[in-house]
């Protein structure tokens, strides 16, 4: 899968942006809120329908203007694709594959990327939400239809709060419509979780090998933390039957804080190093390995799951990585993995690795020579 070329139309405070990326290596290059990460985060939101900065979309659309426009075109399995998206300040947005009006579903199983961003070192620093986020939107790209499971989930779940707050003001609850939705969030949710510990298992059975190998001595291990879970749960009817009778439970507690207390929405991942926990005892360094394991893993994992080798794009993340882990990070793309790359400037990069890559200069939004 190659980007051949992508359009930005006032994309935030990119007004009129052409670039032509003809080499599998490109760099990106400007000082700091030029553009740089407006440009992948365009990339990356072709691919999501949704941007990593922000759940606002309004936010993508430049302040002089009444609407943005994003086109790319794309060389899938020796095919040419078009994508085009746009959106409104009054919230409309259209989506054409090939100039053909689309639905979600299909825009996105076009173009497959991994956002290996400076956000992400924080991965484990972060909070519960920031892990459930990454772990989503990794699954996303293989599975297109879990976006729509986890929407229909939290539908579910904002109706059941309701009803709860409802309680929490006037003593009545419907027992009968509580009980609705805490099957429907046991169907929905059961699903979720099983393909958020089927993906664990998979990417970390290969970023075990990665780790190991710039950590030289360390072992990773990864678990899904699930309240109801005691681990050896690895069926949806097990996981189902676990969650209803978790619901069960908790109902009194639920009805009290007036919330959902159980469920994937409050799950969380945990990372070991030689079985030790490592968002507490992990160094700096030590977390920054998991997280760069992790990513060059999802790349693995698309490639192996969909036939179709994700495009890697790596905002400013080199500058936070130390010699080691950036030489491991350079070498370990393959020459099949086209590769974008946003920096301050060329410094952090070895002349021999120069030698084929594309590079543009970017100021206030604009391309310059």
């Amino acid at each position: 899968m190659r980007l051949a070329d992508i359009t930005l139309t006032n994309y935030r405070n990119c007004k009129n942006l052409e670039l032509d990326f003809a080499a599998d290596k490109i760099l990106i290059i400007g000082k700091n809120a030029q553009g740089k990460t407006n440009i992948l985060e365009s990339i990356y939101f072709l691919s999501a329908l949704k941007s990593p900065r922000t759940s606002n979309n309004l936010e993508l659309i430049n302040f002089d203007s009444i609407a943005t426009e994003i086109h790319a075109d794309i060389i899938k399995s020796d095919t040419d694709i078009s994508l085009d998206f746009s959106y409104t300040n009054e919230k409309k947005r259209e989506l054409k594959i090939n100039g053909v009006k689309s639905r979600p579903k299909d825009f996105k199983a076009v173009l497959k990327t991994v956002l290996f961003s400076t956000t992400d070192l924080l991965l484990l620093r972060g909070t519960p939400q920031d892990r459930r986020d990454w772990l989503d939107r990794a699954i996303s790209q293989i599975y297109p239809a879990y976006d729509d499971r986890l929407s229909k989930y939290d539908k579910i779940r904002i109706q059941k709060n309701n009803c709860l707050k409802d309680y929490l003001k006037t003593g009545n609850i419907n027992d009968t419509l509580l009980d609705v939705y805490n099957e429907q969030l046991v169907i929905t949710g059961s699903n979720i979780i099983y393909l958020r510990k089927k993906f664990l298992k998979e990417i970390e059975r290969i970023a075990k090998e990665k780790h190991l190998i710039i950590s030289e001595t360390e072992d990773l291990k990864i678990d899904y933390d699930c309240s109801f879970l005691n681990g050896s749960e690895i069926e949806i009817e097990e996981i189902a039957e676990s969650f209803r009778t978790s619901l069960e439970e908790r109902r009194a507690e639920e009805h009290r804080r007036g919330q959902s207390c159980v469920g994937p929405h409050r799950d969380d991942i945990i990372f070991f190093i030689n079985n030790n926990e490592a968002t507490k005892f992990a160094s700096q360094g030590q977390q920054r390995t998991i997280v760069l394991a992790l990513k060059l893993s999802e790349l693995d994992i698309i490639t192996e799951k969909t036939g179709d080798t994700p495009i890697l794009l790596l905002d400013d993340v080199l500058a936070e990585l130390d010699d080691i882990r950036q030489n491991y990070l350079l070498k370990s793309i393959n020459t099949e993995t086209q590769t974008i790359i946003t920096s301050v400037d060329t410094v952090l990069f070895e002349e021999e690795f120069l030698k084929d890559v594309q590079i543009y200069k970017i100021e206030q939004g604009k391309l310059v020579s």
